[in-house]
């Protein structure tokens, strides 16, 4: 069973190759049935992945995977890195990093001509450090967004609200983590998660990967805000895990998806980059919320 002890997880990683294609999984949203959404941000298409993710209440752990197939609008690619669902409608919300807009797409991966309405001064994003997470609250009926990084100029990340119109409803300051090493750091927000409670959950994710890549970490560091009437969020750590690779283990995860699944459950995904050079896999986390 997983638990944590003083924000220390000890949950299992699991994968499941021949159930799944290899990919570069950056985002996950549940649709409901033990049916879930996954975006991929080098898919040959811009969309979404479907697959039904059977999990043990019990046990916490997956016990298993049904691929459904690759949704595409037709669209190219624009680097897809969040997503989310609207039980409402019934449609999937995607942020991309390269055009950083958060498109609405119906169940079959279509676009539907709807789309967040972003501030003008979000193209102050840099390189590749753009719009990475998103999520639905149905409870307050509000997007959530961020970018991975500050926006050029500033030392703060900005994390969105949306209304259901899809108009900007507020804009919150977010103070990330400093990296965990100075070279060779991947670090920011990798991932953010309503739980319909007022409560937020935001990841951010540092990965380490020297020259000759053994030794490469990452931590992942699960922190909860509650967004309301202050400008700046008071973070809290929920949880903090870190993942290596070394000659014996091949453990490493950069973790990049986020959604819940039961009240006190979480799901995570990993980013393998297509099973790196047959080093790397697609992990899947279970992870308890602390009470």
């Amino acid at each position: 069973m997983a638990f944590t002890l003083f924000g220390q997880s000890a949950s299992a990683q699991q994968r499941f190759h021949k159930q799944m294609p290899a990919g570069n999984y950056s985002g996950i949203c549940p649709l409901g049935d033990d049916l879930y959404a996954l975006v991929d941000d080098k898919a040959p298409s811009d969309g979404f992945h479907l697959m039904r993710i059977l999990i043990d209440a019990d046990s916490q752990r997956i016990t298993s995977i049904d691929y459904q197939g690759y949704r595409s609008s037709g669209l190219p690619n624009r680097d897809m890195e969040g997503i989310c669902y609207r039980p409402s409608t019934r449609t999937i919300f995607i942020s991309g990093e390269a055009d950083n807009e958060v498109f609405e797409y119906t169940l079959d991966g279509q676009r539907t001509g709807q789309r967040l309405q972003m501030p003008a001064d979000l193209n102050r994003a840099e390189g590749n450090y753009g719009l990475e997470a998103l999520t639905y609250d149905p409870a307050r009926h509000l997007f959530f967004t961020a970018t991975e990084h500050p926006l050029r100029g500033e030392t703060y990340t900005r994390l969105l609200a949306f209304n259901d119109d899809l108009t900007l409803s507020r804009q919150y300051r977010y103070q990330p983590d400093a990296p965990i090493s100075p070279k060779y750091t991947i670090y920011g927000i990798s991932a953010l998660c309503a739980l319909g409670d007022g409560r937020l959950l935001v990841m951010e994710r540092h990965v380490r990967i020297p020259r000759l890549k053994l030794g490469a970490t990452t931590v992942t560091r699960i922190y909860q805000v509650r967004p309301a009437e202050e400008e700046q969020l008071q973070k809290s750590l929920l949880l903090e895990f870190k993942t290596r690779l070394t000659l014996t283990g091949r453990k490493f995860a950069n973790f990049e998806g986020l959604c819940q699944v039961s009240p006190s459950l979480l799901l995570l995904v990993a980013d393998s980059q297509e099973r790196y050079k047959g080093v790397l896999r697609d992990w899947f986390r279970l992870e308890q919320l602390p009470e």
